[in-house]
């Protein structure tokens, strides 16, 4: 018997299939192969259409199945992990009425800011723990004034894991985890927040009736069942956003417990047992995968935009044609931490909620022309990188967590040992390094949905820790000195703009 795992993100759709007898992968494949289109008709704007993650779907499915050897009938349930706030609306017959509005789409900013000031930070921030921001619900309060013809027909409006969990059993729910996501879960009073939906003028109908994170949330239908080849009636048991997802991957459910990204982006991703926020609101905190009314488990969320993305920058522009990121890391090593007095501010890539929704750019600063070189400056971006991951982590233990272990998957810019070392020197905090991903995550989610796991312990037992990462505290004093010298210029940069 199986799990099935899905990991509906942006770029691709994943699935895999996880033995139920042994906790392994048995097969793993996405779609497209090559990078999914993003409808941007306008700067700001980012779009998809859901169709195309179901046939996408499909294709992983139909792989997957193929390649495990499974039949219809050994799927024991099916768990689903998917690209955070985005925005599905369809009508009273299930047809979805525009382009999804994705994650990185920009235009409903001006809606949360303006919700914020004029229903005051305070409450936003103690009852929904963020500001409204360009989450879901600033992005339905914009088709609202933008496309009324659209929004009056809006029988409910889904995030992109409800709109698959729909397509498989014709049914439309959604999770205390994905509200908080939108920004629509009121922790003061552990409800949907009313109080943002009536200023926006949206009534509370329009919101999917709730389902647990883990449970029986819905059951393939029988034409679900004849696209996909599997059996009609195979439980849909856990559902949630791809950074909480990521961290239950990574078997991180507890306060002081970190999961880390490094793709093209960063995310540092803590539990907390305590309702609490930033009060300049520059992490995002949302419902965890096992948070309940009853039991206060929050992931506070610090994302970098500034990750991956120059690391590659460099690869293109610095580095000498044709070298490799192995190659990279090699040469780097010749440089002493710190990047011999060289400090890079990594944010280029737009505007960074970690600074309060300001975008300073990429700037590089202590340059020697008569004794830095290619080497220096590559290693600096990697410094750069993980000092934006302190910087975020800082925040968090302002926050009151305590942050002394990081789980994180062995891929993109952890692969770096420059990266691991100096993040484990910096934070102070052990890194583990586990060979896992969203999809294999979201099949284990299902298993402990259905019951085929006790615990979380129990269906992470086959986790492989790859590699543990402790400081370097022979140099860690040389760390710390780097990190403050490129603090200050962050400040100053801040200041000035």
């Amino acid at each position: 018997m199986y799990l099935l795992g899905l990991d509906v993100g942006s770029s691709s759709v994943k699935a895999s299939l996880v033995n139920v007898d042994n906790g392994e992968i048995a097969a793993s494949d996405f779609f497209p192969k090559t990078e999914a289109p993003i409808i941007s008709v306008k700067t700001g704007w980012s779009e998809q259409e859901p169709e195309m993650w179901w046939d996408n779907m499909k294709l992983a499915i139909s792989k997957v199945m193929q390649d495990a050897g499974a039949r219809h009938d050994q799927i024991s349930a099916i768990g689903i992990s998917y690209q955070m706030h985005g925005l599905v609306c369809v009508d009273k017959d299930h047809n979805v009425l525009r382009p999804a509005i994705i994650w990185c789409d920009s235009r409903a900013v001006p809606y949360g800011e303006r919700a914020c000031k004029e229903i005051g930070e305070d409450i936003c921030l103690s009852h929904l723990l963020n500001s409204p921001g360009n989450f879901t619900a600033s992005k339905l309060a914009w088709v609202k004034e933008n496309e009324p013809e659209i929004f009056e027909k809006i029988y409910k409006f889904m995030l992109p894991g409800d709109y698959i969990a729909m397509r498989l059993s014709g049914e439309i729910n959604t999770t205390i985890e994905g509200l908080s996501e939108c920004m629509l879960w009121d922790y003061k009073n552990k409800q949907p927040a009313k109080f943002l939906l009536d200023y926006f003028g949206i009534v509370e109908s329009l919101i999917p009736e709730l389902t647990p994170t883990f449970g029986v949330q819905g059951l393939v239908s029988a034409e679900a069942a004849r696209e996909l080849g599997i059996k009609e009636g195979t439980p849909i048991t856990y559902r949630a956003g791809d950074q909480p997802n990521n961290a239950l991957s990574l078997n991180v459910f507890n306060p002081g417990e970190i999961a880390s990204t490094a793709g093209t982006s960063g995310v540092v991703y803590g539990i907390s047992g305590k309702v609490e926020y930033d009060p300049k609101s520059r992490v995002n905190t949302f419902a965890h995968v096992n948070y309940t009314p009853d039991l206060t488990r929050l992931g506070i969320m610090a994302c970098i935009n500034g990750t991956g993305i120059l690391n590659a920058w460099m690869r293109r522009t610095v580095a000498p044609e044709g070298m490799s990121y192995a190659e990279m890391n090699d040469i780097m090593e010749s440089v002493p931490v710190g990047s011999d007095g060289v400090s890079i501010i990594p944010f280029g890539n737009g505007a960074e909620r970690l600074l309060q929704n300001r975008e300073i750019g990429c700037s590089f600063h202590g340059i020697n022309f008569n004794n830095h070189n290619k080497a220096t400056l590559m290693r600096a971006a990697q410094e750069g990188i993980v000092f934006s991951f302190c910087y975020g982590m800082d925040i968090m233990k302002d926050m009151g967590m305590e942050l002394h272990k990081i789980h994180a998957g062995k891929a993109n810019m952890f692969l770096s040992d420059i990266f691991r070392t100096t993040l484990a020197s910096t934070s102070g905090a052990v890194i583990e390094l586990y060979e896992t991903d969203g999809a294999a995550g979201a099949a284990k989610g299902a298993g402990l949905g259905c019951g085929i796991y006790k615990n979380n312990d129990e269906a992470f037992a086959s986790l492989k820790k790859l590699a543990v990462v402790e400081p370097d505290l022979k140099n860690q004093q040389d760390y710390l000195e780097a990190y403050s010298r490129w603090k200050s210029i962050l400040v100053g940069l801040l200041q000035n703009n």
